[in-house]
């Protein structure tokens, strides 16, 4: 029935400023645009990898709504401390890397509005191996 992870959606306040941090720095790949007479461009989805992508409108950033539970996504990264070293030379204030409860090492960082983005890197000893093999 479900077969993964497709998009995950967010409402930004600079479209083309969103586009470049996920384009340029964080290597997404342009899929298509939102476009219509009355707004011209109004979207964007950029391809991550596989069947994943983000979707991307420009609006009026509210805080979310009560009890809705999204809190971050997360990208799996090889090499976690080269990834997190590379995007800091891109001028981005990302955390140390830690081992999480998970025994997976993790560091944060966040997209121009705020939306808390996980990097990932999967251990021997990850609690999720049982369903990567």
């Amino acid at each position: 029935m479900i077969k993964g992870f497709a998009h995950i959606c967010f409402i930004v306040s600079d479209l083309e400023r969103s586009v470049k941090f996920y384009r340029d720095v964080l290597g997404f790949k342009e899929a298509f645009d939102f476009t219509d007479e009355k707004r011209g461009k109004f979207g964007a989805y950029l391809h991550i990898n596989n069947r994943c992508f983000i979707e991307m409108f420009k609006g009026e950033l509210k805080p979310r709504a009560e009890g809705q539970p999204y809190g971050h996504f997360c990208l799996e990264v090889n090499e976690i401390e080269k990834t997190v070293t590379e995007l800091r030379k891109k001028g981005l204030d990302v955390t140390e890397v830690k081992l999480g409860s998970d025994q997976s090492y993790q560091a944060w960082l966040a997209d121009p509005d705020g939306n808390r983005i996980e990097l990932h890197e999967y251990t021997e000893k990850s609690r999720q191996n049982i369903h990567l093999k």
